[in-house]
């Protein structure tokens, strides 16, 4: 038998004989598996999915077979717990998995405690000398903050990835051979809905709004697995002072004594912040005499790149990105450095160059509202491609907000209906084109119609605020897609 549940809190522990049902067999399902099968746990994997001869799925049972998994693959599987449940030490899932599903469900009705692959990742650490962790999560904007905090950290000379929901998976990284000097995490709300014993170094929500409500139930239930990352932060909890319900959750939460709140703000920061004084990205937090001085960690230019601008979002990104860098004791000069460093990926707010009059900007990542308004106001005359999966989202307080910078807006997917109200209800007098379309030429027509709507000077911007899984398999392939498009419009012109 293995040591009870509450004495598993790292990798030395005694693990073996654990009976433990893994549920879904993607990356980090696969990764958590692995793991509890090396230190000699019991594991079954469940999955709804029938592995396909080739697939990354049938890669994956294979080798679980091979370790000596017990595998329940296909549809069926998912709708309870395997027998004999009574003997079911521990469920593992993967973040998709929602509290509802059958098989969660039954679960917790049976009083079987349930991890998720965070959580499992915190517990495989080693007992001694176990790299810290620096985490964020928001409803927008984390993948780009991660990224940019794992610059900085890299800028210091330290050994750092960007791990959890991004990049790689976190078990990976705890159990890298090479052991890491810090872990840049990103987490989602599904991840951390499932975390129980979580306590970073710093910790930081970058923003709150409606999404995945779903999957939780309600905005206030999405709001409270957000606030769950704040939980045993040792060093600095950062919150966005834009965003008062960030400060609250830090209010909310018990950390460790000593533990201190630290705001960032696009604006001249106050005490114990970061912000902006002119073109100067400025601590106040992390300097010995705050109340008086300030320390420089860059400027605007840092981050512009070759932009023409920085959108706001992306410079909150990267004040927030920076104050769980200095919490960490990363030197100013290599917070500059890995600002300089950072370049952000395809499909967030990436221009895509043709040599006209009329920009085009491929911001697909905007999948909910709250993304698409921070894109639109970055532009002052916007003609906006938007529509797909809304996901149960409301729309109303984007378009309100939006509509004076609106010349036109161009529609697709499966709710465009819903956005179309709500510019009806909002901005009576911007044209709206509809595109019915779903076939792989429908984003040329997309291209042509926004083409005719802009004047010079004027963004095509692609902020979807809303999924892309009715007519694309991903985000990226939507932003290609447009991408594409708008490239053979620019040559035909």
């Amino acid at each position: 038998m293995s040591a009870p549940l509450s004495e598993l809190t790292h990798r030395e522990a005694d693990w073996s004989g654990l009976r433990v049902v893994v549920t879904g067999l993607g990356v980090s399902g696969f990764a958590a598996a692995d793991a509890l099968l090396e230190r000699g746990a019991v594991v079954t994997v469940v999955d709804a999915t029938a592995p396909e001869e080739g697939g990354a799925l049938a890669e994956r049972s294979t080798i679980l077979d091979i370790l000596g998994a017990r595998l329940l693959l296909g549809p069926g599987h998912e709708q309870r717990l395997p027998d004999p449940a009574e003997e079911i030490d521990l469920v593992v899932t993967s973040p998709g998995w929602s509290p509802t599903q059958p098989l969660l469900a039954a679960a917790a009705d049976a009083g079987v405690e349930i991890w998720g692959e965070v959580e499992l990742a915190w517990r495989m650490r080693p007992r001694e000398g176990a790299a810290p962790w620096l985490v964020l999560t928001g409803t927008n904007g984390k993948t780009t903050t991660v990224q940019m905090l794992t610059e900085m950290l890299r800028a210091a000379g330290l050994r750092a990835v960007s791990a959890g929901n991004v990049g790689t998976p976190i078990l990976e990284a705890v159990q890298d051979p090479e052991p890491y000097d810090v872990i840049a995490v990103e987490l989602s709300s599904f991840q951390l809905h499932w975390s129980r014993t979580l306590a970073p170094r710093a910790s930081a929500v970058l923003n709150l709004a409606p999404d995945h409500v779903d999957w939780h139930g309600s905005y206030e239930e999405y709001v409270a697995a957000k606030g769950k990352i704040y939980q045993g932060t040792e060093i600095a909890c950062v919150y966005n002072v834009a965003d008062p319900a960030t400060e609250r959750l830090v209010e909310q939460a018990e950390v460790r004594e000593g533990c201190r709140a630290i705001g960032f703000t696009t604006g001249v920061p106050g005490l114990s912040m970061v912000g902006v004084v002119e073109d100067v990205l400025a601590d106040r937090a992390f300097v010995p005499d705050r109340a008086t001085s300030a320390a420089e960690f860059g400027t605007l230019d840092d981050l512009r790149g070759d932009a023409p601008e920085v959108p706001a979002h992306v410079l909150a990104n990267a004040l927030a990105a920076a104050a769980l860098a200095r919490a960490h004791g990363v030197p100013a000069a290599a917070v500059r450095d890995g600002l300089r460093a950072w370049r952000p990926e395809p499909h967030r707010i990436a221009e895509v160059p043709t040599g006209g009059e009329v920009r085009w900007i491929d911001d697909s990542k905007a999948t909910n509202p709250h993304a698409a308004a921070a894109s639109l106001q970055a532009y002052e005359h916007v003609v906006w491609v938007a529509g797909g999966l809304l996901k149960g989202a409301d729309v109303d307080d984007l378009v309100a907000t939006a509509a004076p910078r609106l010349r036109g807006v161009v529609l697709i997917g499966r709710d465009r209906a819903r956005i179309a109200e709500a510019v009806a209800r909002h901005a009576p007098d911007v044209p709206v084109i509809d595109i019915a379309e779903t076939d792989t030429g429908a984003m040329d027509l997309v291209v042509r119609r926004a083409h005719d709507l802009a004047r010079p000077g004027d963004v095509v911007l692609l902020a979807p605020a809303a999924a892309s899984m009715d007519m694309f398999t991903s985000y990226a392939a939507r932003g290609d897609a447009f991408v594409e498009a708008v490239q053979r419009h620019a040559r035909q012109e």
